[in-house]
């Protein structure tokens, strides 16, 4: 890595010195002031958008990790209201699988519902972000299915452990949880 960037460098540099010699051939008068290559040239021109891009990566990034906690903490106490319901239910004979595939297919069910709506909401205000994105279309379908898969991982995840904690308690114990 550092090689190549000693071999830019270099490379700037001669191109520099070819670009005066040059212009020197046409006008041996002509001053030259502040000359930069194109590439320097793009930089400088993109670098406020690009310093936004990295701002609202970092925004992205934190609005999804709190989404991330907040379903867990959701799905968590959702599932620990109901472990005293678990208890019941398994004392009168439902077994541990079956209690906890109940508890799975009900949080799913809210977390797939509260993806979709959200996932209907984001891309209705993808015409209001599309002026702020640099280098993404406003309607990026990678972006959409990569954060409803996070968000659906973790709602699972969320449901899943809970709901195993809830169905390895014995029932007499779950029936006197509050």
């Amino acid at each position: 890595m550092r090689n190549q960037q000693e071999r830019l460098v270099l490379t700037a540099d001669a191109d520099r010195r070819a670009i005066e010699r040059e212009l020197h051939g046409v006008d041996g008068q002509m001053p030259i002031s502040r000359e930069r290559l194109m590439v320097e040239v793009v930089s400088a021109a993109i670098a406020r958008q690009s310093f936004n891009m990295v701002l609202w990566s970092i925004f992205a990034g934190v609005a999804l990790l709190l989404a991330a906690i907040g379903i867990y903490g959701l799905m968590s106490y959702s599932v620990d209201q109901r472990t005293q319901e678990i208890g019941i239910r398994m004392a009168l004979g439902a077994d541990r699988g079956r209690m906890l595939r109940v508890v799975l297919r009900e949080g799913m069910t809210l977390a797939l519902l509260g993806v979709v709506l959200g996932l209907v909401l984001a891309f209705a205000l993808t015409r209001l972000l599309a002026s702020l994105l640099f280098g993404v279309k406003a309607s990026d379908p990678v972006a959409f299915a990569v954060v409803a898969g996070i968000l659906t991982m973790v709602a699972f995840i969320a449901t899943y452990i809970p709901a195993r904690r809830a169905t390895a308690i014995d029932p007499a114990n779950a029936l006197r949880y509050e």
